[in-house]
């Protein structure tokens, strides 16, 4: 059986947006959490949001650490892998799922316009605009940003990703409902 796997990005501290997030992941029971950087830091341009709690995020994902893939956003720094207890530092990760592969990335140095040397049927799975996107590019690759489950841009609705093993989507992290990814 293939396994499900959740995509989230841009938490930035927000542990109410994060503990819905995670009611989902249990609920369509979720092999493997995928965070996509900015995870614990708001960041300067951001402001300091009003759910705002990074220690308590820290303690939340450390809970699930057996089951995250993470890799560093351009808001995260060594004093947030302090507080993990999961490694968040790399700049990419891989996964390989049955014929999928994916390119895990923040989107501050890899993104569409900036692609990675990877295969021409890559996921490249990415945060960083806080805009959801799931679309194919001309050369095969799919480019997949699951938005951002706290800050979200071009839209108030906050959203995640999902690969159930057959298809990408992006979900809105109130409903749980499909939402139409902007292409």
């Amino acid at each position: 059986m293939m396994p499900k796997i959740m995509f989230i990005s841009d938490i930035h501290g927000m542990a109410a947006t994060l503990k819905k997030a995670l009611d989902h992941a249990d609920k369509m029971q979720i092999d493997r959490l995928v965070i996509l950087g900015d995870i614990l830091y708001h960041g300067p341009r951001n402001g300091v949001p009003n759910l705002y709690d990074p220690q308590k995020v820290a303690k939340i994902l450390n809970e699930r650490k057996e089951y995250i893939i993470a890799v560093r956003g351009n808001c995260d720094a060594e004093v947030d892998q302090m507080m993990l207890e999961f490694p968040v530092m790399a700049d990419f990760s891989e996964l390989i799922c049955g014929e999928k592969r994916f390119f895990l990335t923040h989107g501050h140095l890899w993104n569409e316009n900036n692609l990675p040397s990877v295969p021409a049927n890559t996921v490249i799975a990415h945060g960083h605009t806080h805009i959801a996107v799931n679309k194919i590019l001309d050369n095969g690759m799919t480019i997949f940003n699951p938005g951002s489950i706290s800050l979200p841009k071009n839209t108030i609705v906050r959203t995640f990703g999902i690969f159930d093993g057959e298809k990408l989507s992006v979900l809105e992290l109130e409903t749980g409902k499909e939402f139409p990814a902007l292409r």
